[in-house]
């Protein structure tokens, strides 16, 4: 990394982050202290916020461009579980010292190829200096027809839970991440090894699924904290239980190996976090239409289980038996 430091904040702004701005009129260019934005006729702003801080989820020498897509990847993935098309985003970063030039210029990069994926543009932020880990706070908007936002809370015994994409790609990709001698445990090659690291690293918000889950949905998230506790989240908020199954989780080729080489790797699997894949309620009726919907818009989904009158997440293991889980997810604040 070149050791030449970025300017004062205003020259920041201009140079680095205007623009990533240039794609909404709403921003002023950076040059206001506040951006504006007029939804359409009939629609509804749906507004998430989450950030990234360095030791927690991402490491201090991970890419600044990875750095950056994962701030804005979570984001829009909430955004995609609610069927929200993107609009916007609203930006705060926090350094604990004076960055590089070269830094930022990878920076911005990451979050342009972000923003150029997923079809939204930076409306406005801040930037300061603070003790502490470098952290990066994103605002997303996004927009859905008036009244059709999928919840969690709406959800209704006997909808049949599905899942997009692969669980625990992400959990294990930490883990190589964490502790690169572990891939010879897993069995796994080069390949494997980097494509786990990916997915940890550059998450992809299911963003073709959400008119699907207008359509179909009853209700819905975005899997973050691991699936059993934001499956436990869906179910409670709809005033329901859960019956998970082992045997029906979508896992890719590398999640396969890692397993027949450690299957005691099913915990990290069902609770591990950053997987960013969307847990759906869908009606019996809706399913095989979800289903094909989902498919021909580039997104697999699997029926992983079903919620029922009662609490709790219950897991049948792979041998057909009740599975004990051990650790509940990720969660800031443990008792």
């Amino acid at each position: 990394m070149a050791s030449q430091e970025a300017g004062g904040e205003d020259e920041l702004i201009q140079t680095t982050f205007a623009p990533l701005a240039s794609g909404f009129a709403g921003a002023l260019g950076l040059k206001d202290d506040c951006a504006f934005l007029t939804p359409p006729p009939g629609a509804d702003l749906v507004l998430t916020t989450d950030a990234v801080a360095e030791g927690v989820h991402f490491f201090s020498e991970d890419a600044p461009a990875d750095i950056a897509w994962k701030a804005l990847a979570v984001n829009v993935s909430d955004l995609a579980a609610k069927g929200a098309e993107p609009v916007a985003y609203l930006m705060s970063l926090s350094f604990p010292a004076r960055p590089e030039a070269a830094w930022l210029a990878a920076f911005a990069a990451g979050l342009g190829a972000a923003q150029t994926a997923f079809g939204l543009a930076l409306a406005g932020g801040d930037t300061d200096r603070r003790p502490g880990p470098l952290s990066v706070t994103i605002t997303a908007i996004g927009r859905v027809p008036q009244g059709h936002m999928v919840r969690r809370a709406t959800a209704r015994a006997g909808d049949l839970l599905f899942l997009s994409g692969t669980l625990g790609d992400s959990a294990l990709g930490l883990r190589l991440r964490q502790d690169p001698a572990c891939a010879a445990a897993m069995g796994l090659d080069d390949a494997s090894v980097q494509a786990l690291l990916g997915r940890y690293l550059r998450p992809e918000p299911r963003l073709a699924l959400a008119p699907h889950l207008l359509s179909y949905a009853r209700a819905a998230m975005d899997v973050s904290d691991g699936l059993v506790k934001d499956c436990g989240r869906l179910a409670r908020a709809s005033g329901l239980g859960a019956a998970l199954e082992a045997a029906r989780l979508p896992l890719s080729d590398p999640a396969r190996t890692a397993l027949r080489h450690d299957p005691e790797l099913i915990q990290a699997v069902l609770t591990g976090g950053d997987d960013y894949e969307v847990l759906a309620a869908v009606a019996p009726a809706d399913a095989a239409a979800f289903r094909e919907a989902a498919m021909a818009s580039g997104v697999a989904v699997s029926a992983i289980g079903r919620l029922a009158p009662g609490d709790g997440v219950a897991v049948t293991g792979f041998d057909g038996r009740p599975l004990a889980i051990r650790g509940g997810g990720w969660d800031h604040f443990p008792s």
